[in-house]
């Protein structure tokens, strides 16, 4: 096989953050040069392969959009994916409408970014004759698709439909509503719709409407106005502004409030909304795409989601089938994970045995890929001479509704930790809000906080 030359450029001026890039996508065996400024990186010599470049909006100098522009203006064909602070939204929208591939909302996910740079170099590939062989961050693709399903790890039959159903939906702009269990991969599917579209060019914008507290949801999802409420200090573009354009995924749709759905209902009618304080009529041309894993039409008969506003969103429904009804898939995900995090971790993983595959793959993993994600990771930070032993949880799979018993030889403290695990689990780490972790277990959401940081839980 020819050795890959493909490269991810990044720029950020920030050394900690360009250290942390760099480990992250190397990582993931990817080949990467850091920059300080936009200077260094112009003034560098860059192989003439595939290629990306992660950029910081603010950087010293030349900022990032002005880096940006000065590429279009000679004609270098590089795929760009802007990282940003929250400060720098309007200019990335900027950024947006003259090219860029995607932006990031620092802090993100370490998976969101290794999406990006797996969508990025998909399209430079395609514009630089010769290279199609796979690379490191595509490392199994669902059989008989193309490359554009390479970060959606499988080849089940189950799996297949849903890519199948992928294919025939993505290039029209029809709403698509996702069904599926926390875990499943519901926003890797909203991902593969956008990047198969003619909007893929475009932004690539998500909102967990679960993860936002009811009061400020209107204001991220259509802006607002400085002045408009107390502590709106500046002005704020909204998502269906920063996606205009291209696509927007809302995730956890069921969570949405009440009283913002007929709002929802007249953006996907009209393509028009107004931004808190504001009363001029804006346009808006955006494709959405939906999730959730509640039942919506039971919900429809409880009158706690809209009859209207179901119909709207159930145009092309696709359902992303669990873990345990995609079996074939796990020993394909469980060694994807082992590669990956023994690259982050710096591991050398040589095998995995029979033995411990096997209860893997006949265990009904209730928090479906996501937890498998999680108990490889354990497994292979407790490896050793090479091999792996990945253990199954100790929870049987039915056990949701009650936390676990704490061994006898168990502390108050290991207790404690166990029951916020697994009330975390429950609500998909989202802490605060009506459907949050600190509700389900009683609290306070800064009591809850003060409790994840004395025993240690991080996500």
């Amino acid at each position: 096989m020819p050795e890959d030359h493909s490269c991810v450029f990044v720029v950020d001026d920030d050394r900690t953050m360009r250290e942390s890039l760099s480990n992250l996508l190397r990582s993931a065996g990817l080949n990467v040069q850091t920059f300080a400024s936009a200077h260094e990186f112009l003034i560098s010599q860059r192989p003439k392969a595939p290629s990306c470049l992660v950029l910081d909006v603010q950087l010293p100098g030349l900022n990032g959009l002005e880096l940006q522009q000065k590429l279009v203006k000679d004609a270098v064909p590089i795929p760009i994916i802007f990282i940003t602070g929250h400060g720098d939204i309007p200019m990335t929208v900027r950024a947006m409408k003259a090219g860029a591939l995607d932006f990031l909302t620092k802090p993100f996910r370490d998976q969101d970014l290794l999406n990006a740079v797996a969508q990025a170099m998909h399209h430079s590939r395609q514009r630089t004759p010769g290279t199609h062989t796979p690379t490191a961050e595509t490392p199994v693709t669902a059989d008989g698709l193309d490359s554009r399903f390479s970060e959606i790890v499988g080849h089940s039959v189950a799996l297949r439909g849903v890519l199948q159903e992928v294919a025939i939906v993505a290039p029209t702009d029809t709403t698509v509503l996702i069904y599926g269990e926390t875990g499943t991969g519901k926003e890797l599917i909203a991902r593969a719709l956008h990047h198969r579209c003619a909007r893929r060019t475009h932004s690539f914008v998500t909102l967990n409407c679960a993860a936002i507290p009811p009061g400020l949801l209107e204001s991220e999802l259509f802006g607002h106005e400085k002045g408009a409420f107390t502590g709106a200090f500046t002005q704020r573009l909204g998502r269906f502004e920063l996606a205009n354009e291209g696509t927007l995924f809302l995730d956890e749709i069921g969570d949405l409030p009440l009283e913002l759905q007929p709002k929802l209902l007249r953006v996907l009618q009209e393509h028009t909304f107004e931004r808190l304080g504001s009363s001029h009529t804006r346009r808006t041309n955006v494709r959405l795409v939906a999730a959730t894993h509640r039942d919506l039409a039971a919900m429809v008969q409880q009158r706690t989601f809209r009859e209207d506003l179901y119909y709207r969103l159930q145009i092309f429904p696709i359902t992303v089938p669990p873990l345990r009804q995609r079996r074939d898939d796990i020993p394909l995900l469980v060694r994807h994970f082992a590669q990956q995090y023994a690259h982050q971790l710096n591991k050398h993983i040589t095998s995995i045995p029979a033995e411990a595959m096997e209860p893997l793959v006949h265990y009904d993993w209730p928090g479906n890929v996501r937890e498998l994600q999680n108990v490889m990771e354990r497994a292979v930070i407790l490896s050793s001479h090479g091999v792996l032993w990945p253990q199954v949880p100790v929870r049987s799979p039915g056990a949701h509704s009650a936390a676990p018993a704490a061994p006898r030889s168990a502390t108050l403290d290991d207790a404690m930790r166990a029951h916020i695990l697994d009330a975390l689990h429950a609500t998909n780490w989202v802490v605060a809000g009506p459907h949050g972790a600190a509700a389900h277990l009683g609290m306070k959401r800064s009591t809850l906080a003060s409790r994840m940081a004395k025993l240690g839980i991080v996500r």
